[in-house]
């Protein structure tokens, strides 16, 4: 618990009072890539990375935001009738953006300070963002006494990176950040918030090896690919005018329309498609403990994120190569948004150690950067953190 002690040290000696603390774990998705915002299905685990907020209630109704890994602070005035509308483009955007989310939504916030504390690496595909919100979000709500549940919270913290920050990401992000569960992942239905918990097997370990080359999801791509599942569902609407967005669209059906698509869009949609199916029979392969098919499928999903969709890179590439000639794995693949980032591999408990020093050091070799690998398993989601007062 060395961040829950640290960033409490640290808020008393900036602020002089004891705060509360939270948490909110970034995660990983084992399969479901760019699905999210197509109403799609994705199978995200929260991991043991973790942002902490530390958090007291002010005098007055400003919230006044540090970070321990920026020299700059944020105010927000929350008795100003203004209501600030353009993202300052720094990391303050992330919980300025939640509290004026919950301010629009007609939550009463109290004036507080707040000190963000991130473990999450950043740049990374981990979700180092969604952490920040989500922290932000249950210690606003908390120190606020808001009644709001944890689907409300995730729509709130995706509303801010959508509509302030700039990101058109999906809800995964949040929703797993706040729902995770230790020892699973999570079957999830981007629609209808449904979702159904996949038990990881102890014989196993999630190894997460980070490219070193950073990813932007607002420099533009992402975005650009968000536009072209638009486009493709905008056509496909000619003939299929029910459908809201690819997740209601089949393989044959896509294939029988591919006429109205560019290549492109075609590309794009095949991919969105094919990545739903794979989640949904990911999710019969853990449930019936075929960890090897489940391989297979982590492989298929990141050939089509790399041919189709266009989102990989070389490292990524390499990563995945390196990975795919050691022992004991099951699959690997390319998880986040991708154009960098990491990569998520499945591997057999007993080679984890070997598979993560033989995978850096190669890529290493390979490509002069300097590769980060994390050995990991499924972690609970965001929560307040008491601190236990030993016997």
């Amino acid at each position: 618990m060395d961040g829950l002690q640290t960033v409490r040290e640290h808020f008393v000696a900036k602020f002089g009072e004891s705060p509360r603390v939270y948490r909110a774990p970034g995660r990983v998705n084992l399969i479901g890539e760019h699905t999210d915002y197509n109403d799609g299905f994705v199978m995200p685990a929260a991991i043991g990375f973790y942002c902490w907020i530390a958090i007291a209630p002010r005098k007055d109704d400003k919230l006044v935001i540090y970070s321990e890994q920026f020299p700059s602070h944020a105010e927000l005035d929350l008795s100003s009738s203004a209501t600030q509308t353009q993202p300052f483009h720094s990391w303050s955007d992330y919980p300025i953006g939640v509290a004026l989310q919950l301010r629009g939504a007609g939550s009463p916030l109290r004036g507080a300070n707040l000190l963000i504390r991130g473990e999450v690496p950043m740049g990374a595909g981990l979700s180092s963002s969604a952490a920040v919100e989500v922290a932000t979000a249950i210690a606003l709500a908390d120190s606020s006494e808001l009644a709001l549940d944890r689907r409300q919270l995730a729509r709130i913290c995706q509303n801010a990176e959508n509509q302030f920050v700039g990101t058109k990401s999906g809800i995964m992000d949040q929703f797993i950040s706040l729902h995770g569960e230790g020892g699973h992942a999570l079957l999830l239905d981007c629609r209808s918030l449904q979702f159904d918990l996949l038990p990881i097997p102890e014989s196993v370990r999630l190894v997460i090896c980070d490219t070193g080359v950073k990813h932007e999801h607002a420099g533009g791509e992402y975005n650009q690919r968000h536009a072209e599942c638009e486009e493709a569902v905008r056509s496909l609407k000619q003939t299929l005018p029910n459908i809201r967005a690819l997740r209601d669209v089949s393989e044959p059906q896509l294939e029988q329309n591919r006429a109205l698509l560019s290549d492109v869009t075609y590309k794009r949609a095949l991919h969105v498609v094919s990545e739903n199916a794979r989640v949904l029979q990911g999710a019969d392969a853990l449930r019936s403990g075929d960890l090897g098919r489940f391989g297979k499928l982590m492989a298929e999903s990141h050939r089509s994120l790399r041919d189709l969709y266009e989102v990989s890179s070389r490292e990524l590439d390499r990563m995945v190569e390196i990975a795919s000639q050691q022992p004991g794995l099951y699959g690997a693949r390319l998880t986040g948004g991708g154009f960098g980032g990491s990569t998520i591999n499945l591997v057999d408990a007993a080679h984890a150690e070997a598979f993560a020093q033989n995978v850096a050091a190669a890529y290493e070799r390979a490509t002069s950067f300097a590769a980060h690998t994390y050995i990991c398993m499924p972690a609970d989601g965001a929560s307040r953190v008491d601190i236990v007062t030993p016997k």
